[in-house]
């Protein structure tokens, strides 16, 4: 029986069943093997008929995961979880196998084994790391391992995951593993840092994690559970409605997923929100995700799966993206922000990268809002082609780094022999307003010397920002860093107040505003080895030196804009106009 057939019949069942102590119906072994749609009824898998407690003290995962079995050998159903907090280890989900999370009930996420030891909460245990050593090297360790999860599948198909109710991976770990990027560590500290734990000022020193003294960054050890649910190489997969408190390192890692639907889930947790990596049409809609300390959705296209497989045909819209949120304070509905000053990293955006082995094709984000994190960021660095992207319809507010980020560089974290520098071209950017953002970084488009960013084009945006920079920023001459980690801040301090272009190939903006709350000496934008570049209604702060500072650029145009008069140039190097 495939329980999406009667997924709508299963939950008006739960409704009439009432909470944890309804019993089921019977079904006899006649209407078992009557197959026939007016004769076979919906089957439930109740987990406290399979021996769940639920109070939240008590190991349920073996319980949990015999009404899974069950569901399965019965050739699919729906396990239904009653009101209740249900304390697992790892839970197996299968094909055919729905699970509904009732108002009220909570999978929670039992204590992982502390540093040194083997078993956590009551002697258990989450499933070990499956080995991946021969892709470990490529991506960071967490992207290599699904099995060590509060929720995992594998080579699964056509299974879902609904309801109002919650996952919390309170005995999650949110550690950063080997393989961060120098500094990148200190994201990982979330609001329950151990008592007596300082917070330190650098990178935890490796030997000392080995110690264990820095419990938080607990390097993968075996028993030791680092995500809410994680999926490998499945298809036709469903998760809509439930909310995800504390998702360790990542509250959703989808690998290799195909026909994926996530639809109306609230993320609030201190690392990743999702990542849907080497994932082909997906669909993630109506979900709010507020991640202070890494990315809130973020499309990757790894090497975890052993090749380079394209992130292809996903659509993101509506949703909410935010890092500025205490942990929880979203879920319960108080909303309360970060005081000033408090160690928050504030990341929270919609982000394509940084693995990026495959690529990031067939995009589009839509109709979403973020507040207090930072902007979007779509990255090829490890050989990826990014090609026909289209972005429409954003509002930002308080926003940390620049409203958009693009780059095309050559870390090549891939084997030597196949790994080349990707593509980036057809990029469409419209509709965005950004309000209120203290930042002074600007917008950043850059390929690399020989491999240049083709075809954008932005329109109708506007763009707040800080500014107050003095005339000496305008001389800066930023690094190119082409094998560095990319992320706005890589280069420093820039010389333009709105945008940086450098490496790019036919771009064209037309009905873009760009504002400052201090006055700001910079030229509004600054062109770097750039070969036809359109500009078009384009509104900005006048500077005495002008607002386009031209440095290798080809075949240029500015029409009908209040930022500079009208002006054709066959070529310009060392200009300002």
């Amino acid at each position: 029986m495939n329980p999406f057939n009667s997924v709508r019949r299963d939950l008006l069942r739960v409704g009439s069943l009432g909470m944890a102590g309804a019993a089921l119906p019977s079904i006899t072994a006649a209407a078992a093997k009557d197959k026939t749609p007016a004769a076979a009824p919906a089957i439930l898998f109740n987990v406290r008929q399979y021996g769940a407690i639920g109070d939240g003290k008590t190991l349920d995962t073996d319980a949990v995961n015999r009404a899974i079995a069950a569901a399965a050998t019965a050739g699919g159903g729906t396990v239904l979880f009653p009101a209740g907090v249900y304390l697992c280890f790892s839970i197996h989900l299968q094909s055919y196998v729905h699970l509904y999370l009732d108002a009220g009930a909570t999978i929670l996420a039992a204590e992982s084994p502390k540093p040194g030891e083997t078993t956590g909460y009551n002697g258990g245990a989450y499933d070990a790391a499956e080995p991946n050593t021969a892709w470990d090297a490529y991506q960071d360790y967490g992207h290599n391992h699904w099995h060590n999860s509060l929720l995992w599948a594998e080579d699964m198909h056509d299974f879902s995951i609904t309801g109002p109710g919650l996952i919390y991976g309170k005995g999650l770990s949110f550690g950063a593993g080997p393989g961060r990027p120098p500094g990148a560590q200190l994201r990982g500290f979330g609001p329950e840092r151990p008592a007596g734990v300082p917070a330190p000022t650098a990178p935890p020193n490796p030997a000392r994690m080995a110690r264990g003294d820095y419990p938080m960054y607990q390097a993968e050890q075996a028993g030791v559970g680092n995500k809410a649910i994680a999926l490998k190489n499945c298809r036709n997969v469903l998760l809509r409605d439930f909310s995800i408190l504390k998702g360790g390192h990542f509250a959703l890692l989808l690998t290799g997923v195909d026909n994926l639907t996530i639809d109306n889930l609230t993320i609030d947790t201190d690392r990743d929100g999702m990542d849907i990596d080497c994932c082909q049409n997906v669909r993630v809609s109506n979900c709010t995700v507020n991640s202070p300390w890494d990315d809130g959705i973020c499309p990757k296209s790894s090497y975890a799966l052993g090749y380079a497989r394209a992130t292809r045909n996903v659509t993101i819209a509506n949703c909410f993206v935010t890092g500025c949120y205490q942990l929880g304070t979203v879920l319960d509905g108080t909303w309360k922000k970060f005081p000033a000053g408090a160690h928050a990293y504030g990341t929270g955006r919609i982000k394509c990268g940084t693995e990026s082995n495959g690529g990031f094709i067939n995009i589009t984000i839509t109709g979403c809002v973020f507040e207090g994190c930072q902007g979007y960021a779509i990255e090829s660095v490890d050989g990826a082609l990014v090609e026909d992207i289209a972005i429409t319809n954003t509002t930002m507010r308080d926003i940390i780094s620049p409203p958009l980020f693009m780059r095309l560089g050559a870390r090549l974290r891939g084997p030597k022999d196949t790994t080349k520098v990707g593509t980036f071209k057809r990029i469409l950017v419209s509709n965005l307003v950004c309000h209120n953002a203290p930042m002074r970084v600007t917008s950043i488009l850059s390929g690399i010397p020989g491999y240049a960013i083709e075809d954008v084009k932005l329109s109708n945006i506007y763009i707040e920002n800080l500014g107050g920079a003095t005339a000496d920023a305008a001389a800066i001459k930023p690094p190119e860093k082409e094998d560095s980690y990319p992320e706005p801040s890589m280069f420093g301090a820039m010389p333009s107040l709105g945008f940086f272009l450098r490496h790019m190939r036919n771009v064209e903006m037309s009905h873009v505003e760009l504002a400052t709350v201090a006055p700001d000496a910079r030229p509004a934008f600054y062109l770097e080895d750039v070969d036809r570049a359109d500009f078009f209604a384009i509104t900005a702060p006048r500077t005495a030196g002008g607002n386009f500072a031209l440095n290798g650029v080809k075949d240029l145009r500015i029409g009908w804009s209040r930022a500079a008069a009208d002006t054709v140039l066959d070529s310009a190097d060392g200009k300002t106009v």
